[in-house]
């Protein structure tokens, strides 16, 4: 199959250059609206969602894959295209392997949450692979509102999104949210992870509406969130461990939820 899109055959084309500011910069990223999608993978789960991408870069070398093709034979005709050889990707892209397409696609902008759907709060999440991994395992735990604190990594940035595996497509996902007040706002109960004076996870009650609320690698949740609470919570570790990384804690409380949910149906 022929394609119409044009070839960039220079690393020093403007649109190779903004191509990279957008990989590499979130600042970038937010001032134009926009995320970068690496891959076929990452394209194909955009699709499926009904979001449309405004622009594919597809790496010349990976033309005559099946998969590509039959990516880009799904593209409406409102996506433009362009051909990049391998070098140049290379150069667009953060990736060591230069992947088979970059996609541009605008940043959802999702309706307010129902005051009473259950949740997931962040507050400062930094490292890209945890916010990826929390995103991923509340998409797989049913939990679809995400809300995100101002101070946390760019839920849109190209690791973040790799590390969600398609997650951020079928998740409602609220950027720079004032936490305080969304606590404050929300009708269910609102439950913080923290060692000091909690109590078991597994005493919890979360089958019904619940925010679980999660802090900063390092820092944990600030008492202001502390202090709109209606429980600490903690998981109980009989090992030698002091604590867990907040993804792992995360998917653990995610999927006691789980747990608890399928028991009630059981009964």
């Amino acid at each position: 199959m022929q394609y119409t899109g044009k070839t960039i055959s220079s690393p020093h084309n403007d649109e190779v250059k903004q191509l990279a500011r957008l990989v590499q910069n979130s600042r970038e990223r937010r001032k134009q609206g926009l995320m970068v999608l690496e891959g076929i993978h990452l394209t194909q789960s955009c699709l499926e969602a009904g979001l449309l991408p405004q622009r594919v870069y597809v790496n010349a070398q990976a033309l005559a894959h099946a998969e590509v093709a039959a990516l880009l034979a799904s593209l409406p005709a409102t996506c433009a295209l362009a051909i990049l050889p391998e070098p140049i990707m290379a150069k667009a892209s953060a990736l060591a392997t230069p992947p088979e397409l970059l996609a541009l696609c605008a940043r959802p902008q999702p309706a307010a949450p129902a005051a009473d759907a259950a949740r997931v709060l962040l507050e400062d999440i930094q490292d890209p692979g945890n916010l990826g991994t929390i995103l991923r395992c509340a998409a797989a735990s049913g939990v679809r509102e995400v809300l995100l604190s101002k101070g946390c990594v760019d839920v849109y940035s190209p690791k973040v999104l790799r590390a969600g595996m398609g997650a951020h497509f079928v998740l409602s996902i609220h950027e720079q949210v004032d936490l305080e007040d969304a606590m404050r706002a929300f009708a269910g109960r609102k439950l913080v992870t923290y060692l000091e004076g909690s109590s078991s996870l597994y005493s919890q009650d979360l089958s019904g509406a619940v925010a679980l609320v999660f802090g900063n690698e390092g820092a944990g949740v600030s008492p202001a969130l502390l202090a709109l609470a209606d429980a600490r919570i903690r998981i109980p570790m009989p090992g030698h461990a002091e604590s867990l990384n907040v993804a792992m804690a995360a998917t653990v409380c995610l999927f006691e939820r789980v747990r608890q949910l399928e028991l009630a149906v059981a009964q």
